[in-house]
């Protein structure tokens, strides 16, 4: 098979469409929904909808304690009616804050640990056929047991459940860990770990 490309990929050559109006029809503390109208020289004008990420990037940390166990956090998710295991992870409260902030944050309230050493390790974007959310994921060692905090309404005290990397890489394979920004935390640690440990040296 070769293994040339057709085109080499230029994420930002011109779009093939040209953005017209745009009104946001929904405003709410994580994300707000635009209606935008674009232009093709195919089939002239469409619609799209949206979804608009405030305040920055999701972020998610695979935290690592001296056992070399990684906590997940059960969470019951409204949507999808169903309870998954998912890395500590959210947004940002306000514009100022920060991805490390954030990350130092949600590892706290809802694992339980501060982190002596925290490092980005990847960035994607999540649904960018309708979103600009991108998740950044950090990899924390050092860690040391602290306060958690209430997480909300659906999951005010969730459970902690620790495992090693293996056991979440099986657990990733057979469907048991769904999130996919556990899933690609836990992928990304597998065939690239030491890389991050490394950069933490």
């Amino acid at each position: 098979m070769s293994t040339d490309n057709y085109r080499t990929f230029d994420p930002w050559r011109p779009a093939p469409v040209r953005e017209g109006a745009r009104k946001q029809i929904v405003e709410s503390h994580y994300f707000n929904v635009d209606r935008v109208s674009f232009e093709s020289p195919g089939i002239g004008q469409f619609e799209r909808y949206v979804l608009q990420e405030n305040n920055g990037d999701t972020v998610g940390v695979l935290a690592v304690t001296d056992e070399g166990t990684i906590p997940f956090v059960e969470q019951y998710r409204v949507p999808t009616h169903r309870w998954t295991l998912e890395i500590p992870a959210g947004h940002a409260n306000s514009h100022s804050e920060r991805p490390l902030d954030v990350a130092k944050r949600k590892l706290r309230e809802e694992a339980g640990f501060e982190a002596g050493r925290m490092a980005q390790f990847c960035r994607f974007v999540n649904t960018p056929s309708f979103s600009n959310q991108h998740t950044a994921l950090f990899y924390a060692t050092g860690l040391t047991p602290t306060v958690r905090e209430p997480m909300g309404p659906e999951t005010p005290r969730p459970r902690v459940r620790f495992y090693t990397l293996d056991d979440a890489y099986q657990m990733v394979i057979n469907g048991t860990i769904i999130d996919a920004k556990s899933v690609i935390a836990v992928l990304q640690a597998r065939c690239g770990i030491k890389a991050v440990e490394d950069d933490q040296a």
